[in-house]
């Protein structure tokens, strides 16, 4: 899953010189919370919604709307926006720029291709839609889980439980947080019958525990 495939190629950018008037314009008839900054085609830096409300006056200003106004547009995108900007490729995958968003408490990275040109923008909003189709929420399905032992073969076992079954799974993923050492959790989502569904969890439960078996289409 790459960022090629979920960035918005058709980026909305703003030049360095341009007032901050221009750039609420600019985000309130697209409905963007950001644009990258450019100088002479070049990415110098972005500007969020948050940074431009940090500029403007408080509510308490003895501006009258012209005044404020005329303010807006002698202030200048430079004045204001973050200048070591953190970017991604295309060619990076969308878990890795999920991290990237979390650890620096962002919540959109441009994309910069071996030129260093400025050819997308990837937001949070494309790494929620990412996870919702690795994740095959989007489709009618079944959702199991449980804990296992983190050891070759594991998931395996389980799978072939579902496939004997006639169940056609989905997706898979698993993790090791916040489990024993030693296991971990896995979470299923497979095309299964309602009567069938029934039948996995009794065997895994039988062999595994506690299972959970949540179907979309009850």
């Amino acid at each position: 899953m790459f960022v090629s495939k979920w960035m918005s190629s058709n980026v909305i950018s703003i030049d360095k010189n341009e007032s901050l008037g221009t750039a609420l314009r600019l985000m309130r008839e697209h409905r963007i919370r950001r644009l990258p900054v450019v100088s002479k085609g070049n990415l110098v830096g972005i500007v969020s919604d948050r940074d431009l409300k940090g500029a403007l006056p408080s509510e308490a200003t003895s501006l009258d709307v012209w005044e404020l106004h005329g303010l807006l547009d002698r202030m200048k995108i430079s004045d204001i926006m973050t200048k070591s900007v953190i970017t991604t490729t295309p060619d990076a995958t969308i878990e890795r720029v999920a991290l990237i968003m979390m650890e620096n408490k962002i919540e959109g990275l441009p994309v910069l291709d071996a030129k260093g040109n400025l050819v997308g923008i990837v937001t949070e909003g494309d790494v929620f839609r990412a996870l919702v189709e690795i994740t095959g929420v989007r489709r009618k399905s079944t959702r199991i889980s449980l804990t296992l032992e983190d050891k070759r073969g594991s998931i395996m076992g389980v799978a072939d439980v579902v496939r004997a079954k006639g169940g056609r799974i989905y997706s898979i993923l698993t993790t090791q947080a916040k489990v024993p050492n030693g296991t971990r959790d896995l979470v299923m989502r497979v095309e299964i019958s309602n009567s069938k569904a029934s039948e996995i969890k009794k065997e895994l439960a039988a062999k595994y525990g506690d299972v959970s078996v949540i179907s979309d289409t009850e």
